[in-house]
């Protein structure tokens, strides 16, 4: 089972805060096992070395919620798939803004870093030629560097592609909406339908309401269409 349900949303599952992908996971009970994702960063470095929280999804919250919306999708393309061409065009004009100001904002930051980064960079060199550090901390710190440097660099230039991509055209909707038309009515998902309809899933950290409630925002983006919902 834990193989079956990696394998439906693997590569899909996208963490909102630092874009790592979530990683799945099992929490053990006496008489049954509950799944989730979280974030592989954290997982991985831990809240010393990452920069990202521990925070979660269950995996039957994300199979519900994602089933729901490609029904629901499906259902009007089969119905009025002229109402849908049209809703989709106009929902990508108004996230073509929003994500355009969004990845504006995460590029400027990106190329900051990156030139904090260098700088730093130059003044561990520094500091080592100097003697004020050891070999040892400046191998260690260097590495560090390095591996920040490549990360931003992929960063950056995936942000700039992102940024030059022509805005939706209707032959694009056209296309999803083909795509989902193969499909009619399905009760269950599979990971051939969604890698075929989806490009990725964002899930953000849950955040409590002053009543108590606990509320996640789970962003997907659709293959060709982007986010639409």
């Amino acid at each position: 089972m834990k193989s079956g349900k990696m394998q439906i949303f693997a590569g899909l599952v996208k963490c909102a805060n630092c874009g790592w992908s979530l990683s799945y996971a099992e929490r053990k009970y006496k008489t049954c096992s509950t799944g989730f994702f979280n974030c592989s960063q954290f997982r991985k470095l831990g809240k010393v070395g990452g920069r990202c929280s521990a925070h979660y999804i269950r995996y039957d919250t994300l199979y519900a919620y994602v089933l729901a919306r490609l029904q629901d999708w499906i259902y009007q393309a089969h119905t009025d798939e002229k109402q849908l061409l049209s809703k989709l065009l106009n929902s990508s004009d108004k996230e073509a803004v929003r994500a355009h100001k969004k990845q504006s904002a995460e590029l400027a930051k990106a190329e900051k870093r990156k030139i904090e980064v260098d700088r730093l960079f130059v003044k561990l060199y520094e500091d080592w030629t100097s003697g004020r550090i050891s070999e040892y901390n400046f191998k260690m710190l260097s590495q560090k560097y390095q591996a920040e440097q490549q990360e931003l660099v992929e960063k950056i230039d995936k942000l700039k592609a992102d940024l030059a991509t022509e805005k939706q055209t209707t032959a694009d909707a056209e296309k999803w909406i083909a795509l989902i038309k193969q499909y009619s009515n399905p009760t269950e998902l599979t990971a051939e339908m969604l890698n075929t309809l989806i490009e990725k899933i964002v899930v953000h950290e849950a955040v409590k309401d002053s009543d108590g409630t606990r509320t996640q925002e789970i962003e997907i983006f659709y293959r060709f269409v982007g986010k639409i919902d």
